[in-house]
């Protein structure tokens, strides 16, 4: 049989520095924006070559920002948000890789994606939900490393009020990639610690936790639901938590309400069980 794996490599190095070339002028920036996020799986380095090539990431923070203007009123177009999606997706890539993240951060550059994120009750529209769902998988990227220097980055940013309105008014999917956010930096010993620090960020919390409930009920989300119980049972780790869940963890948690989701997904049912444990043992001591 032949061997089509040279098939699998349908670019050049060359073609690959020619299309970072290309984002720092603005009449070939559109398509060399499209051809990189078309290859950002592909292209092994691609992270160390945008972040070191003269001038590309602020080519694509120069993407970012001429949005700004359409975000209120609300104008994006769907051509516009596709643009700067593509832009954010190469972000991604700077993002996710391990000898880029730490300067990627330093540079503060998921700031520049916090409009998108504000923008929940500027417009629901598909451009704009577009946006806000690649923005959120930036982030989500970055929680997904571990790491706790980035646990640290966003916890002196606004991401968790940012986070908490988008899956109070968000799509499904984007409450999603919100709540999947936060269950990361609640399994994070420090981000555990700091929304349980004080009642006001608790409360807050476990308010929108308990509207998600409440509209899940109404509309079942499988995969919504394991993260909000995710999140609930991280909660009880904590003591002071844990008092207050006692009186304010939702009925449908209590009782057989998502029986037909957590019989069909054991490791939702086991977390639910271990979080009613947790709050047992808490009013027993």
């Amino acid at each position: 049989m032949k061997d089509d794996s040279s098939d699998n490599q349908p670019f050049e190095k060359e073609q690959v520095y020619q299309w970072i070339t290309q984002l720092t002028n603005m009449d070939t920036r559109e398509n060399a924006l499209l051809e990189l996020g078309k290859k950002r799986e592909i292209v092994p380095d691609l992270a160390n070559l945008l972040w070191h090539s003269f001038g590309a990431i602020a080519a694509l923070l120069q993407e970012i920002v001429s949005v700004y203007p359409a975000l209120n009123p609300a104008t994006l177009s769907p051509h516009q948000s596709n643009r700067v999606c593509n832009a954010l997706a190469l972000l991604q890539c700077v993002a996710s890789h391990q000898e880029t993240r730490s300067e990627f951060l330093a540079a503060n550059i998921p700031l520049f994606l916090y409009p998108f994120l504000q923008s929940t009750s500027t417009s629901k529209t598909r451009p704009f939900e577009y946006l806000r769902l690649t923005s959120l998988g930036v982030i989500g990227a970055l929680v997904k490393t571990d790491e706790q220097q980035v646990i640290s980055f966003l916890l002196a940013t606004e991401i968790i009020p940012l986070c908490l309105r988008i899956m109070e008014n968000g799509s499904d999917l984007s409450k999603t990639v919100a709540t999947f956010i936060l269950q990361k930096i609640l399994l994070d010993e420090t981000g555990l610690n700091y929304i349980c620090q004080t009642y006001d960020r608790f409360s807050h919390v476990a308010m929108i936790l308990g509207k998600m409930i409440a509209s899940l009920v109404k509309e079942s989300s499988p995969r919504l639901l394991k993260h909000v119980l995710r999140c609930y049972l991280r909660l009880s780790d904590n003591p002071r938590a844990r008092e207050a869940l006692r009186n304010c963890l939702p009925i449908p948690l209590r009782d057989e309400t998502f029986a037909p989701i957590l019989d069909a997904d054991k490791a939702s049912r086991q977390w639910l069980i271990q979080l009613l444990k947790n709050l047992e043992q808490g009013a027993e001591q």
